[in-house]
């Protein structure tokens, strides 16, 4: 083995001990969204919820090794585009801040979404988060129509290395925030798979958002 490989192997290493256990994910995640509450809430209509024939079929098999692409390697995103919700978006990378919760863009920024670096890069084995603001004071933020996506719908990730992974969404919840299923919502399913998160179901001037739109979807080819 080279020094260049062995050089890579070390730098995944590293990486791999620096993401958090889906658990601590699931709880700074929903915590940290949830209090920067993204936004009013105060639209005419309000963001669209998912539909419940949206929903992931639970019981459905995962598709066969063969037919899915093979998992690529470490690059940071660097834009995500969702065409059927027109999103086409750059990507920051958002850690957690000091008080242990998942960081998220700028609020006064609109159309910006955050790639969460204590998981995978889209595209890399295991599952991705990609989280942004459903609104902001003003208006309509990047995923305010992401609770309208259906299944088949595409989620286009532009990664640094100039690749772009190819997500399809097989299902869209929203998940209360005492209810928030963190294993099965951020837990490995051994494919590359994203997460594309934002604020959702109820809202109160109180209390702000009651709940996490969380779309899930899988690798399905890169360009």
């Amino acid at each position: 083995m080279s020094a260049s490989e062995l050089s890579e192997l070390f730098a995944q290493e590293e990486r791999r001990k620096k993401r958090a256990p889906w658990g601590v994910i699931a709880l700074v995640l929903l915590t940290g969204l949830a209090l920067i509450r993204n936004g009013s809430g105060e639209f005419d209509t309000g963001p669209p919820q998912p539909a419940s024939a949206a929903a992931p079929d639970v019981r459905a098999t995962p598709s066969p090794v063969g037919s899915a692409p093979a998992s690529l390697g470490f690059s940071a995103a660097d834009r995500i585009r969702i065409p059927a919700i027109h999103v086409d978006a750059p990507v920051m990378p958002v850690g957690l801040d000091a008080n242990g919760w998942v960081g998220a863009p700028p609020p006064d920024d609109p159309n910006l979404a955050g790639w969460f670096t204590g998981a995978v890069s889209p595209g890399e084995k295991g599952t991705a988060v990609v989280v942004g603001h459903v609104d902001n004071a003003k208006g309509p933020a990047v995923f305010y129509g992401l609770g309208a996506l259906k299944k088949g719908n595409r989620v286009e990730v532009l990664r640094q290395d100039g690749r772009t992974a190819v997500f399809e969404v097989y299902g869209v919840e929203v998940f209360s925030k005492s209810g928030f299923p963190g294993d099965r919502v951020y837990g490995s399913k051994g494919t590359p798979e994203l997460r594309v998160i934002t604020c959702g179901g109820g809202f109160s001037k109180q209390n702000g958002y009651d709940g996490n739109v969380v779309a899930f979807a899988r690798l399905a080819s890169v360009t």
